[in-house]
């Protein structure tokens, strides 16, 4: 699994850190993302995907 993230993109609405807290967190000063597991395992990929799935502004693309 390959996760990317579009820091210009990120509104810092949390969904991510929500579906998926192993993985996602946000910034403290800005509320963007931070990718806490560039290589999650795979019982988290499902999260991930619904991270992707429920940002707001698209800022995170999951590829296989």
């Amino acid at each position: 699994m390959e996760i990317s993230l579009d820091f210009d993109k990120c509104c810092g609405a949390g969904q991510c850190v929500l579906a998926a807290p192993e993985v996602f967190d946000q910034r403290d000063d800005d509320g963007v993302v931070v990718l806490l597991d560039a290589d999650p395992p795979a019982e988290e990929y499902e999260n991930v995907r619904r991270a992707a799935q429920v940002c707001p502004a698209a800022a995170i693309d999951v590829r296989p």
